[in-house]
């Protein structure tokens, strides 16, 4: 295999590790099997430094504003004169459903119903719960989300296309630390990387085969969700992403995120028409409206005296923002990939805005219904969802709304081609992240990680260990939460070096 770096061998061997770990069975390590480390480990990361998820998340939102607005605004991300090599809707397309898709879909309809029976903290009415479940959901898929990806995706696709350097999480500390980034630290910084990715697409597989799982048996009426069922799916998806992935980036991953853009609208528009509109819209917009207003008092919330309260936090807020840490490897560098010829403000604007849009509608719309549902026709999703799962919530929806079963049908191609479009674009982010770089990985890598991503999701779906998997991608969100904040040292640092050079250039040209 050409091309193939240390960190392909080094990750490799640790993801076998992690797998082999995952599936002992307890008995033989009692204490120290995978579920019972992993959980002490983030348990004591979250309760002991909850504050410094809050922080740092909070400060790549403020970075990413100020970008907009700074001198910074106008240099291209690429060589001047770069064009973008995709239009708007490809574009938001790509980032989207690499981003957080198929969460949506996942938490669209439960996570409001879940905030309303168990607020953030004490509420006096049920509207008054509603109204706050809402905001929250707004709050965890939002800006700071996107903040956090905006902020990576920027330095990576700043020193890959317009520095010429490898398309490498290590390459943008260079500004920082020199040619140290091509030895062993830079190796660290990228095992970390893909450590995060591998698992944390893994985990995401397979909660989306345990969603389509659900929609099979909701549309079928005999088919049951079983443990063989989703190790079906994901032998299936993995056949059809691999498929994709070996036809390369602007032919499987592009047709499949506008793919993805037209179902999400079909399906959100259908049942917004179809349900309780003008509700929906009134939702949204208040919402909106205290979303915006209550943003600065959200981001810095603790509850240092109240422990249910804190306990909230913790399982919710804080978790939501080690996961997008966690996270921001992949999606950053596959943004990063597909956004070259933009200028930051357009960059960062768009990244920031577009999807937080999109998806504060997209919850208003599922969870709406299912909050309209709950209160105005006495429907209990909330005790649906705790005996079937949350990934019960979406079918239970669309059950109560006309063309159940073509809004249904609709549901789990939509959670597909989610589903298909993220693992496709892992493997070509874990090509890029092994390869030293390289923009297009060999294809023999590409199938390595895709067999390595589908091997550990079933494996560990199959031992009931996703949520060790889960708490294990997390945990390398602290680390990596520290480089994301050098990261930042180092953009300003070669910022400003570039401020200077076209400063020197335009006053040459004056005197000329």
């Amino acid at each position: 295999m050409r091309k193939v770096s240390k960190v392909f061998y080094i990750s490799l061997a640790i993801s076998i590790l992690f797998i082999l770990w995952g599936i002992i069975d307890e008995s033989i390590l009692p204490n120290w099997n995978l579920n019972n480390i992993t959980t002490l480990i983030q348990d004591f990361l979250v309760s002991r430094f909850g504050w410094f998820y809050l922080l740092v998340t909070t400060g790549f939102l403020i970075f990413s504003i100020f970008l907009i607005a700074s001198k910074y605004g106008n240099i291209v991300l690429g060589k001047d004169g770069d064009k973008p090599e995709y239009n708007y809707l490809t574009w938001f397309g790509m980032l989207f459903s690499a981003g957080m898709g198929i969460g949506l879909v996942f938490w669209g309809a439960a996570e409001p119903i879940w905030h309303m029976h168990l607020p953030p903290y004490p509420t006096e009415t049920e509207v008054e719960a509603a109204r706050v479940a809402m905001q929250h959901s707004f709050f965890h898929w939002g800006l700071h989300p996107w903040a956090v990806y905006a902020t990576l995706a920027l330095a990576l696709a700043y020193f890959q296309f317009r520095k010429e350097e490898p398309g490498l999480i290590s390459s943008t500390l260079k500004p920082l630390f020199g040619d140290r980034m091509n030895g062993g630290y830079g190796t660290l910084i990228n095992v970390i990387a893909v450590f995060a990715t591998v698992f944390g697409v893994a985990t995401s597989l397979g909660l989306g085969a345990q969603q389509i799982g659900s929609g099979i048996e909701f549309v079928s009426g005999t088919i049951s969700n079983t443990i063989s069922l989703q190790l079906i799916i994901i032998a299936v998806v993995t056949v059809l992403y691999m498929i994709s992935a070996l036809t390369g980036l602007n032919r499987g991953i592009k047709i499949l995120s506008t793919t993805n853009i037209i179902l999400a609208i079909l399906l959100m528009f259908f049942l917004l028409f179809t349900g309780p509109t003008n509700f929906i819209m009134n939702f949204f917009t208040s919402t909106l409206g205290a979303y915006i207003s209550n943003l600065p008092e959200m981001s810095f919330r603790m509850a240092p005296f109240i422990k249910e309260n804190a306990n909230w936090l913790e399982d919710w807020t804080i978790f939501y923002w080690a996961w997008w840490i966690a996270w921001a490897p992949f999606v950053g560098m596959f943004i990063a990939r597909v956004s070259r010829g933009r200028t930051v403000r357009e960059f960062v604007t768009g990244v920031l805005l577009v999807p937080t849009i999109f998806g504060a509608l997209w919850f208003s719309v599922f969870g709406g219904s299912a909050i309209h549902l709950e209160m105005v026709e006495g429907i209990d999703i909330y005790s649906i969802m705790n005996d079937a799962g949350s990934e019960a919530a979406l079918f239970t929806v669309l059950e109560n709304f006309p063309f159940t079963m073509v809004m249904a049908v609709l549901a789990v191609l939509l959670i597909s081609t989610f589903f298909i479009t993220s693992a496709d674009s892992a493997t070509f982010v874990l090509g890029m992240q092994t390869t030293n770089g390289d923009l297009n990985p060999d294809i023999k890598v590409k199938v390595i990680w895709g067999i390595v991503q589908s091997g550990t999701a079933a494996v560990l779906l199959w031992q009931g260990g996703l949520a060790a998997l889960q708490t294990a991608s997390i945990i390398s969100a602290f680390p990596f939460a520290i480089i994301m904040i050098l990261i930042i040292f180092s953009v300003i640092k070669a910022f400003r070096a570039e401020a200077k050079i076209y400063e020197l250039k335009r006053r040459k040209r004056e005197r000329s």
